[in-house]
């Protein structure tokens, strides 16, 4: 077997029904000088059973269980913690990573020596017949890979700091360790605060335009990233969101703070303001109206040519 050149990190809690994709997308890599750290986070279902079953059959599949749940984040940072190979990407179980996507990160970072390289990312959406069928890249996950880039800083390329999940990226171990980066425990959008953190502190950045995850939007409305009307997750996502700006700012990246509240403000708080207009819970429109406000005093943005979404940012300012 080749000598391992990545580990994957694949956390997964009560994705059973998914899971076995996960672990078969790996098992597709085109490259094979691979290993993969399955981390059951004291699933209720048979995601800990499709994991010691991969393990079985194949030497390249790790498992670590917990005894209890820690959360999305605290498996992530024990998958880090075990890695032994000179690089390091994410995989959640409910997704599937396509099969160049470990060739092409580890090629690319071999050649140019650069700490990090991010590719782009579809959805993975519901189909009528009941399975599930991958989407487009959109726009601003191609500003942030599109075109190729290697060895630039985070200065140079400031739109890939739109790019925010851990799975859409490969890194050098040693970024970890020598910097001590690790996930929140016990908050939701983990990769948000941790993206910029990796970007601040990567000596070079590359981007490739591959597709190098399928993203499963997952057709019960499950996911944490489908229940955004719920107060508490707001507030865990507005904090995320907030976090990872303060991360920027703490560096002296003025542009990549730009493109980001920009981003803020054309992809993420539209849909969080209709939910706001109908919720029966005024504290939610109240924490929503706080955000945009204080997102205004971070960095003064252009209005958009969208004049319906501007007229929508001008009253959640008002509440």
């Amino acid at each position: 077997m080749s000598r391992p050149l990545v580990t994957v990190v694949v956390p997964g809690f009560d994705v059973a029904d998914f899971a076995a994709e996960a672990v078969a997308s790996l098992e597709a890599q085109e490259m094979p000088a691979w290993r993969a750290i399955l981390v059951d986070d004291a699933s209720r279902d048979a995601t800990g059973a499709i994991f010691d079953e991969a393990a079985a059959r194949d030497a390249r599949f790790t498992v670590i269980r917990h005894a209890r749940r820690q959360g999305l984040g605290a498996a992530r940072n024990a998958g880090i913690d075990a890695v032994r190979t000179p690089f390091l990407a994410f995989l959640d179980a409910d997704d599937r990573m396509t099969p160049s996507a470990l060739r092409r990160w580890i090629e690319t970072l071999e050649r140019t020596g650069s700490d990090l390289v991010v590719g782009a990312y579809v959805r993975l959406r519901p189909t009528a017949e009941g399975g599930y069928a991958p989407g487009t890249v959109q726009p601003w996950v191609a500003r942030s890979t599109v075109p190729a880039r290697e060895g630039v800083s985070l200065h140079e390329h400031p739109d890939v700091s739109g790019n925010i999940v851990a799975w859409s990226k490969a890194t050098r171990t040693d970024l970890w360790h020598r910097t001590g980066i690790r996930f929140p425990v016990g908050r939701a959008y983990e990769d948000q605060v941790v993206a910029q953190q990796l970007y601040t502190r990567a000596r070079t950045i590359d981007a490739i335009p591959d597709v190098v995850v399928e993203w499963r939007e997952r057709a019960d409305g499950s996911s944490i990233t489908q229940r955004k009307d719920a107060l508490p997750i707001l507030r865990d996502y507005l904090d995320a969101l907030g976090g990872g700006l303060d991360v920027l700012a703490s560096a002296g990246q003025t542009a990549a703070i730009r493109a980001r509240v920009d981003l803020i403000r054309e992809l993420d708080l539209p849909p969080l303001i209709e939910i706001a207009r109908i919720h029966p819970d005024d504290a939610y429109r109240r924490h929503l109206g706080t955000f945009v406000r204080a997102l205004d005093d971070r960095m003064a943005v252009p209005r958009s040519t969208d004049a319906a979404r501007e007229r929508a940012l001008d009253a959640a300012r008002l509440w």
